[in-house]
């Protein structure tokens, strides 16, 4: 797994934007029970902190110590840094899993395989993920797009074609349970947007190698673009894939981790 967000992680945290509360419960309500849930590639806790509203504890993992470092404590989260194919918990510990704008980064087969073996008998394994945000300006988002695929199109990591593609592409070995549309809102300063772009991976890897930050070269431009409002409502449109692990035999698990 690729460690592409410990460089921003102060950005990480201060600019992405926060899962609807609507989602997280429609996730807990498909879950066969509420004592435990595994949010992996949890970076900064933001799912990890809305699943602990609704089961008795909550696991989160990632790679990167820096994330973690910003996210929130709280009695019913417990963190730790591990990678998304070796999880340390126990067998069948697991009501649900989650795993927010991530799972493109992993190996699918071994995450999966841990997967299988964490949830609980009729666990489910959601998916979830963003697009391209909209922000109500045509010319904006005609702005962001440019800089998005041609400013710095070229220093993204081919793990961006899963969510290109709409996470459609993603191999799920799971029973598919068909989900409503969701998507993100917020309501964002110009001072915002700029913090939000910083903190894309393309972005990082365009400054390490051409030792300029591509955001203060397109800055002005966003900036007229954006015009005299002081907000701006931003939705992103939300990519799921949800299964349940059916193929799991019956048995009692855990929440010991």
């Amino acid at each position: 797994m690729k460690d592409n967000f410990s460089t921003q992680a102060s950005d990480y945290a201060r600019f992405r934007p926060t899962y609807p509360p609507e989602l997280i419960a429609a996730l807990a309500g498909l879950a066969p029970g509420l004592q435990a849930a595994w949010d992996c590639g949890t970076g900064n806790g933001q799912v990890a902190v809305q699943l602990a509203e609704h089961f008795d504890a909550v696991f989160a993992t990632d790679i990167s110590a820096k994330q973690l470092s910003h996210a929130p404590a709280h009695p019913r989260i417990r963190y730790a840094v591990e990678p998304a194919e070796h999880c340390s918990a126990p067998a069948q510990a697991f009501d649900l899993a989650t795993v927010a704008q991530a799972v493109h980064w992993f190996h699918f087969e071994r995450f999966y395989a841990e997967v299988r073996r964490v949830l609980r008998p009729g666990g489910v394994l959601a998916l979830v993920g963003y697009a391209m945000f909209r922000s109500g300006s045509d010319l904006l988002d005609e702005a962001i797009l440019h800089f998005y695929t041609d400013t710095v199109g070229p220093f993204w990591d081919p793990e961006r074609s899963y969510i290109e593609a709409g996470y459609r592409t993603l191999p799920f070995p799971f029973a598919e349970v068909p989900m409503p549309a969701f998507e993100m809102k917020a309501s964002w300063s110009f001072d915002d947007l700029l913090g939000y772009l910083n903190s894309w991976s393309a972005v990082q890897h365009y400054r390490r190698s051409e030792g300029s930050n591509p955001v203060d070269q397109v800055a002005a431009r966003l900036r007229q673009a954006w015009g005299g409002a002081a907000e701006r409502e931003i939705r992103f449109p939300l990519l799921l894939r949800v299964g349940t692990a059916a193929s799991i035999p019956d048995g009692r698990g855990n929440a010991r981790f």
